[in-house]
């Protein structure tokens, strides 16, 4: 068996430094853009990430209803909060505090992440990621990861 592993032989040196952009996306939730299009050829597979945090409900409330994907997987990670995910696949789960929920959209996907909380803060992130060109045309897939069944570290 082969592995194909690089050791650093010294630090790499930061290339340049990114500041997340304020926009909105879904039906008016307001998050900070960090990775956008002009640095998807650099990054690939990572398509984008997205940051959300607030405690102003009107930030958050209308969500992101009904919406296609296709081609790539999303990775949620929720530090505080509840949204509800429903998909065109039958999928539905609840991502809560700590909670990671992945969806891979594949050959295409409709679904919505509705927030499950009238006040409150909710923060976290997703991450997109582009898939093979082999496996863009699979059948989509979602699974939860609830806080208590993620690995724990502590110090």
């Amino acid at each position: 068996m082969s592995t194909n592993t690089t050791q650093l032989q010294q630090p790499r040196r930061v290339e340049r430094l990114i500041a997340g952009m304020p926009t909105s996306d879904g039906a008016g939730v307001k998050l900070t853009r960090v990775l956008t299009q002009d640095l998807q050829r650099r990054l690939d597979p990572f398509l984008m990430l997205d940051a959300f945090g607030s405690d102003k409900p009107d930030d958050y409330i209308a969500g992101f209803p009904d919406h296609p994907h296709r081609g790539f997987e999303t990775v949620t990670y929720m530090i505080a909060g509840r949204m509800l995910h429903r998909d065109s696949a039958g999928n539905e789960g609840l991502l809560e505090n700590g909670g990671v929920q992945w969806m891979t959209a594949g050959r295409g996907v409709i679904h919505s992440e509705i927030p499950q909380q009238e006040h409150g803060v909710m923060e976290g992130f997703q991450l997109w990621l582009n898939l093979p060109g082999r496996d863009k045309m699979n059948p989509p897939w979602y699974r939860d990861f609830k806080n208590a069944d993620l690995p724990q570290f502590t110090t």
